[in-house]
């Protein structure tokens, strides 16, 4: 009895902050016409949004990791003067919001940033790389990176030494100890973080907003037709699109890192 009254606050804001606004969201296409649901897929426009938004979250994923994972074994299994003052630099960007990362995007790629002024000097014109996709690309890399570094890190430290020592003294060459001593220990991480990493960046408002006058990705698409167009039907549909992509990849990162799991254990 004394945990069902506990509980009831709990369920309270579930049902009024979750529950409630998530049926509303579901039930609003349906006012416009079941089409409505469909529409991320039977009009060009909304699809290609889709579309650039996960291969640009995607490839940012597969960098990500691949540079974090580098970085965090290299910081996880060396101890040098600095390592702690260079870990909290690197890891910094977690305390920036999306509108400051691409803020700083600006003033480097920006029309008055450093890399126009350069082109302007090589090529007698101003180059600029951050209105686009490029500058989305190193936006969000630069925003993922801190985390990812961060995981890798933890991981590399709880490493043992012997079983890389184990695989030298047989003769294996490095590629052979990355793919069968870093690679058992890193998966389970790098499919927890890749899941992350590429929810993000696909659900990321503050970045695209500031960045994507070149480059339109869902969530731009989704403020519009809520803001510009108060076209709400339309925009929980391209919201449930969303939700789900990215609901379907965490679930298959969940599904997989499990294995791997169980598969080691």
């Amino acid at each position: 009895m004394i945990l069902a009254v506990c509980a009831v606050p709990a369920a309270v804001v579930f049902a009024a902050f979750w529950l409630l606004p998530m049926v509303r969201l579901v039930l609003l296409p349906a006012s416009k016409g079941w089409t409505t649901y469909f529409a991320v897929l039977t009009e060009p426009r909304y699809l290609q949004s889709l579309w650039q938004t996960t291969l640009l979250s995607a490839v940012v994923t597969l960098v990500s990791l691949a540079v974090a994972a580098a970085v965090g074994l290299y910081l996880g299994r060396r101890q040098f003067a600095g390592r702690r003052l260079l870990l909290s630099v690197l890891t910094l960007p977690l305390s920036f919001p999306g509108v400051i990362v691409g803020f700083f995007v600006i003033l480097m790629g920006g029309r008055q940033g450093p890399f126009a002024s350069l082109t302007e000097a090589v090529f007698s014109e101003r180059i600029t790389f951050a209105y686009g996709v490029t500058g989305l690309f190193l936006a969000y890399v630069y925003f993922s990176l801190p985390r990812a570094i961060a995981s890798f890190t933890a991981v590399a430290e709880r490493m043992e030494p012997e079983l890389e020592e184990a695989a030298r003294s047989l003769g294996a060459q490095r590629w052979h100890i990355a793919r069968d001593v870093w690679w058992p220990a890193l998966q389970p991480t790098a499919l927890a973080v890749g899941a992350i990493v590429f929810a993000t960046a696909m659900g990321a408002f503050g970045t695209a907003f500031t960045l994507a006058s070149r480059f339109e990705v869902l969530p731009i698409t989704i403020y519009n037709e809520f803001t510009n167009y108060a076209n709400f039907a339309l925009a929980a549909s391209l919201s449930i699109t969303l939700g789900l992509v990215t609901w379907a990849v965490l679930f298959v990162a969940r599904r997989f890192g499990a294995a791997s799991v169980g598969v080691g254990a």
